[in-house]
This record gives C-alpha cells, sequence and structure tokens, in this order.
C-alpha cells in the first residue's frame, strides 16, 4: 500500500497549547472585568476556533454580548496570544522524535481551526515547521472543521492520490475525516469533551509513541 498522507490536528493533539491559550482568554475577560477560567476547563473548550473560545469564557459568567463585542474581544484576544503564544505551550512527548520518523514516509499537513499565520508561527517556534508543508488555519478555507472540505484541502495540497488518515482528539477531528472517507486515529491525552473512547475513533492511542504502529494497523 501506498504510504498515506498524515493529516493531523495541532491543539490536544501535537502540542499543548492549552496554558498560553487561557492566559490570552483571561487576559481578554479580564478587560471586561470577568473572572478567568481555569486551565483544565480551556483545555475542554478549544478545538473549534478563537471566536468560539470567547464567546463560551463570556458565556460561562452569565453574560451576553453582540457580535460587535465579540468581535473586539477577539481582536484582542488574537493580539494577546500573537504575542504570548509560545511562553508556556509545549509539544507531547515524543512527537520530537515520532514526526521526524514519520516525516520520512509519509506527506504530512495540519488541519486546525487555530488561524493559518498563528499555526505556522507556532510550528516555526517549536521547531516543527519543516515537516509540514501544508498547513490549513480555519481562516484559510471558505468552510472549516467540522466541515470535511477542510480536512480534503489540505489533502489535496499534499497528496491526492494518496489515501489519507486524520491524527486528532477530539469528535470534531473524527467527524471531519469520516465525512469524507478517511480513518482517524484518536490520542486519548488530548482536549476532548467527551471520555476518548467515545470519541468511536478507528484506532485510540495511548502515548504519541505508538502512532506508527497505529499506521501500519490501517495500511494492512
Amino acid at each position: 500500500m501506498t504510504a498515506p498522507v498524515l493529516i493531523f490536528d495541532l491543539d490536544g493533539t501535537l502540542v499543548d497549547s492549552a496554558p498560553d491559550l487561557t492566559a490570552a482568554l483571561n487576559w481578554t475577560l479580564d478587560q471586561e472585568g470577568l473572572p478567568p477560567v481555569a486551565l483544565d476547563d480551556v483545555r475542554h473548550m478549544v478545538g473549534l476556533g478563537a471566536r468560539r473560545l470567547i464567546e463560551q469564557g463570556v458565556s460561562r459568567h452569565g453574560r451576553k454580548m453582540d457580535e460587535e463585542q465579540i468581535d473586539h474581544l477577539l481582536g484582542l484576544f488574537l493580539e494577546y496570544y500573537r504575542e504570548n503564544i509560545c511562553r508556556e505551550t509545549k509539544i507531547f512527548p515524543d512527537v520530537d522524535t515520532v514526526i521526524p520518523a514519520l516525516a520520512t514516509r509519509h506527506p504530512m499537513g495540519i488541519c486546525t481551526n487555530k488561524p493559518e499565520s498563528l499555526a505556522i508561527d507556532l510550528m516555526e517556534k517549536l521547531g516543527l515547521r519543516r515537516y509540514f508543508p501544508v498547513i490549513l488555519g480555519g481562516d484559510s478555507v471558505s468552510h472549516k472543521k467540522p466541515d470535511p472540505r477542510h480536512f480534503q484541502a489540505v489533502h489535496h495540497l499534499l497528496d491526492a492520490a494518496r489515501p489519507a488518515i486524520m491524527i486528532g482528539d477530539s469528535k470534531t477531528d473524527v467527524t471531519t475525516p469520516r465525512a469524507a472517507n478517511a480513518p482517524v486515529i484518536a490520542v486519548r491525552f488530548g482536549y476532548s469533551t467527551v471520555a476518548p473512547e467515545e470519541l468511536e475513533a478507528d484506532i485510540l492511542i495511548d502515548r504519541f509513541a505508538d502512532l506508527p504502529a497505529a499506521i501500519a494497523r490501517l495500511m494492512r
């Protein structure tokens, strides 16, 4: 079998970015006099983009804001986060050894709802950018995850002639490739809002080091 294209989610799959996202969210909420959100709560609020993160942060405190107010907070959030994107963010264990090894066989890309420029900047700062020639964020396409066209756009830019496998951590990361008739491997250590077993991925892995074996299973 031809080595498949590997398409990764970013936050909660490759990187533990929740500490810096929490700091940015809480700084933004503080501008409105709203109390902070705990790190563990933010871990389960990540995945649908910065705007949705802010909406959830505001609604947790019983506040309602119109689109113009959310747009203003989004601008503040993105400005702060861009300046502090990699203060505490770290790659998950084994990513630094597994990703270079996989890159020798597989074209690899990232499909994330994070803005593209921020995703690329983060990968640059973490030393992983060179392994991902294609990174499409939520603002790169007209239809972002969970729309399968986001996943398909990454697949097409990498190599549409090869099969593709998605690697993610959330329900969105499972439903997106499934709608494109592609298999998915889910990690247990991510930011899922449900128990990992409830994601119904094709394969569930405990550690990033287990990924090569999981890919081999799907290629049989």
